[in-house]
């Protein structure tokens, strides 16, 4: 290994440490209630070496994100393997329960991807293009999913014909990332005043979600 490759490889290592440090702080402590500084505290790095490789804390988060998207594209990858969806309706199902799976098992990245997608985009402003451009990607690569599946029911019939696939996908999604925000934060409520369990709430939402988009005939 020459020189330039190994000052390349330091690089990425120190850059992985910060992103792993920044993990147990946000996690531990919450997006809004960290700081750079507890960053480089839990990282063992002066805050001015974060700043090399970081211009903002909201840019780690981005970086956060991306490690827990990958995570969930794998999850749905190995989903759609091990279950084989034979149509729309069970490729839907598929997707909305590994949601389901990817929240009981990756709960920190899981909060931190919801909780990104209620904040006002103003909060992007020291995020850099690279990092924001990846994050976006692995998103579409999620709706991808989704608008696959709705053109699928749409050729086959068991879905609306007169559905635009690609906005549908986006809707699908918004409501999704709303039940899910919904149940996390509503448990107790749901259990002490609608004796509901979580799972049981965003059961029925799955099938009200159906509902919008199926024929009447195919609601599974």
């Amino acid at each position: 290994m020459g020189a330039e490759e190994r000052k390349q490889l330091e690089k990425e290592i120190k850059r992985k440490d910060i992103i792993d440090a920044a993990e147990k702080v946000f996690f531990a402590n919450g997006y809004e209630n960290s700081s750079m500084d507890a960053v480089a505290k839990k990282a063992e790095f002066s805050k001015r070496t974060v700043y090399v490789y970081f211009n903002s804390k909201e840019q780690i988060y981005f970086e956060i994100m991306i490690r827990g998207y990958r995570k969930l594209l794998k999850m749905m990858e190995e989903g759609f393997e091990k279950e084989k969806p034979a149509g729309a309706l069970e490729e839907l199902r598929c997707i909305f329960y590994t949601l389901f799976s990817f929240r009981d098992k990756y709960e920190d990245y899981f909060k931190a991807i919801m909780e990104y997608e209620a904040k006002d985009e103003g909060n992007q402003a020291g995020v850099s293009g690279d990092s924001k451009e990846e994050c976006y990607r692995l998103g579409e690569e999620v709706l991808f999913y989704l608008t696959e599946a709705l053109k699928k029911g749409k050729n086959d019939g068991s879905l609306k014909s007169d559905m635009d696939c690609k906005k549908t996908a986006l809707i699908l999604w918004a409501f999704t990332v709303g039940a899910f925000h919904a149940g996390g934060r509503k448990k107790e409520y749901l259990e002490n005043y609608h004796h509901i369990s979580v799972e049981e709430f965003l059961e029925e939402c799955f099938q009200l979600l159906l509902g919008l988009v199926t024929v009447k005939e195919s609601r599974v």
